[in-house]
């Protein structure tokens, strides 16, 4: 555990935990070999809320590589179409034209090379240097850095540095346990007006559909735009537009202010109530034992397709944990391993061919239909695709 002072305002999490969540994976990218699933075991998670500016975050040390960005859906349709769409809004909405942009964690250069087809110089900065050669290699005008304290965000060769006329920033903001001090940075190293496009996953989202499977330790806060706002003004920007994205993403587009407000919070915000998703591991459990019941009855077995945390998250907490065969994803860098607390093998979509099962269960959210259409396509119309959404199983 780290010391319970709020990662945003600073305030002491006061109080007991809105929830505490067992067996859970302790980690989303670490992901177990064999020479290491001795020692791999699930955790215990504390959620809490702060009292004073109302972040919902877990009261743990971040994981060791919250730095790094690791993406395995970059270039699917999905997520190539909605970027696109973003680059395109944000250009025109902050008449970005011929500007110079920066994308903090870029990871390998999966979005800079969708925003390569706009009329923007791009740069990005990621922390994991096996990531950075990655983009090289791609001819992408990446470098090693973290948008840390102080930090001037320049390329080791001199060739690109600030002031940028705006940033970028996919998922990672939740990853951070200084969100405030990496967004200081970053406006540090921006024009006086400077913009920047930002997304976190939403918890409203959460909430709404009490998807508990949400959670996982890599994200060490969960933002409403609410506590974004609050955070993105703690660090010296003003939220210019706010928008809901592939369902379960939040989107903010924000400019820089001329001045920066100390750390403080909000008095008294509301209390968030977290019963549905305190329900909805006894329904999903329930749902999912229902499952494995029936297929059993049928002399029929289940693989899941989504070495995602949600996929990780109902492995280890759920009875599909001991009774799937096998976890189907198409990123290389996590087949050939385990799923964290479960230890179920992660293997390609061809290994179906060989080692076929009944029913494929999908824990993609956001991606279920594209993954969906591959299944048909890849195995044929007689497997059974089920998806869990919100918190109840679907028959596609």
């Amino acid at each position: 555990m780290r010391d319970r002072i709020c990662i945003v305002c600073g305030q002491e999490l006061d109080g007991q935990p809105l929830m505490t969540l067992d067996r859970m994976p302790a980690s989303a990218q670490d992901i177990p070999g064999m020479e290491d699933l001795a020692e791999d075991k699930g955790i215990s998670l504390n959620l809490h809320q702060c009292s004073c500016c109302g972040l919902v975050q877990f009261d743990c040390e971040p994981v060791p590589y919250y730095k790094d960005v690791i993406r395995s859906g970059g270039f699917s349709t999905t997520m190539v179409e909605l970027r696109k769409r973003q680059y395109r809004h944000f250009i025109d909405f902050c008449h970005l034209e011929g500007k110079k942009l920066i994308e903090a964690g870029c990871g390998q250069g999966e979005f800079l090379s969708v925003l390569s087809q706009f009329p923007v110089t791009s740069c990005g900065i990621e922390h994991r240097e096996s990531l950075v050669l990655l983009g090289k290699e791609k001819g992408l005008n990446v470098w090693k850095q973290f948008a840390g304290k102080g930090e001037i965000l320049t390329s080791p060769d001199g060739s690109t540095s600030g002031p940028y006329d705006g940033f970028l920033s996919f998922n990672y903001l939740e990853h951070q346990p200084d969100p405030v001090g990496m967004l200081r940075c970053i406006a540090d190293n921006l024009t006086d007006d400077g913009v920047g496009l930002i997304t976190v996953p939403s918890l409203e989202y959460i909430l709404e559909y009490d998807g508990y499977y949400e959670l996982i330790r890599d994200h060490i806060a969960y933002y409403t735009f609410d506590t974004l706002r609050f955070a993105a003004d703690q660090a010296g920007f003003e939220v210019l537009e706010e928008e809901m994205v592939n369902r379960d993403t939040l989107s903010v587009i924000v400019r820089k202010k001329k001045t920066v407000k100390e750390n403080g919070g909000r008095k008294n915000p509301e209390k968030l109530d977290v019963s549905g998703l305190l329900k909805s591991r006894v329904i999903i459990d329930e749902e999912l034992k229902r499952l494995v019941d029936e297929l059993e009855s049928e002399g029929k077995n289940l693989g899941i397709w989504g070495a995602s945390h949600q996929g990780f998250t109902l492995a280890s907490t759920t009875v599909i944990g001991d009774f799937a065969r096998y976890i189907i994803d198409s990123a290389p860098f996590k087949q050939g391993r385990f799923a964290p607390a479960s230890h179920l093998p992660i293997v390609a979509p061809d290994h179906f061919l060989t080692d076929p099962v009944d029913a494929i269960l999908i824990v993609a959210p956001g991606y279920t239909e594209e993954i969906a259409k591959s299944i048909v396509e890849k195995f044929g119309r007689n497997v059974e695709i089920l998806a869990l959404k919100s918190n109840h199983l679907e028959r596609i």
